[in-house]
């Protein structure tokens, strides 16, 4: 695994929220929610420096802190174009839009969004939602050729074998929480799809929709996919070469 990250380092803040430093330095998070995450430490709410904002979807869990890092920090931010339209409107000049199949170069990685199924809306002060997009994942290329896919809020889905295919990521990011994403045992089904080594479970446990649990995937997994290696990651958590 160290070799295989070639620099780069990984820490999981909770839910879908990721914070990847290049070994170039570039600081890049996908799907900020912190402020209000019940499973983010304390001491990690804060991001500091921060490069790059990667964003799968304007669900809340997702989207939360987007708005607020991105004018505090100046980063670039990375969107479907209904979010990137949205986040222009905000007044953030560093959006930037992407589209499914499309691969930008941003903050020292190459970054190409893939399918997902699910839905995106964001919710406005008043409460009311608007359209937001279609949800989407990602596949992260970093400077040592280290893959690793993303893949946002998702159901599995039979393509999952071309996004494997085309990129050959290295390392799975999966959603596990079931009712919301899919479940421990879809995502065991993912994994094979992918035909990936190494995967991190995430999106489980933040709250009473997302019931999914890592031992119900490995459990699946087993069977599935005996040669996988689960890395369960607790808020905090580092992979890093």
């Amino acid at each position: 695994m160290e070799q295989m990250l070639g620099g780069t380092r990984i820490t999981y803040l909770g839910h879908s929220t990721f914070r990847f430093v290049t070994a170039g330095g570039g600081q890049i998070i996908i799907d900020p929610f912190l402020t209000n995450n019940p499973q983010t430490p304390d001491d990690l709410k804060r991001v500091g420096e921060l490069d790059t904002i990667l964003i799968t979807h304007g669900h809340f869990d997702h989207f939360d802190d987007v708005e607020s890092l991105a004018a505090q920090t100046g980063a670039g931010t990375v969107s479907n174009f209904e979010i990137f339209s949205y986040l222009q409107r905000q007044g953030i000049e560093n959006a930037m839009p992407i589209q499914k199949g499309g691969t930008v170069e941003v903050g020292g990685i190459k970054v190409t969004a893939t399918h997902a199924f699910h839905s995106s809306s964001i919710q406005l002060d008043d409460g009311s939602y608007i359209y937001a997009g279609e949800p989407v994942g990602y596949i992260i290329e970093f400077e040592s050729g280290f893959k690793l896919y993303h893949a946002g809020d998702t159901a599995v889905f039979g393509d999952m074998r071309l996004i494997g295919e085309l990129y050959n990521p290295d390392l799975a990011l999966l959603p596990i929480g079931n009712q919301v994403v899919m479940s421990p045992y879809e995502a065991a089904h993912a994994a094979r799809l992918l035909g990936v080594e190494h995967v991190v479970p995430m999106h489980y446990g933040t709250f009473p929709f997302v019931p999914g649990t890592p031992e119900e995937f490995q459990e699946h997994a087993s069977a599935l996919v005996p040669d996988l290696k689960v890395h369960v990651m607790k808020p905090g958590d580092e992979l890093a070469s």
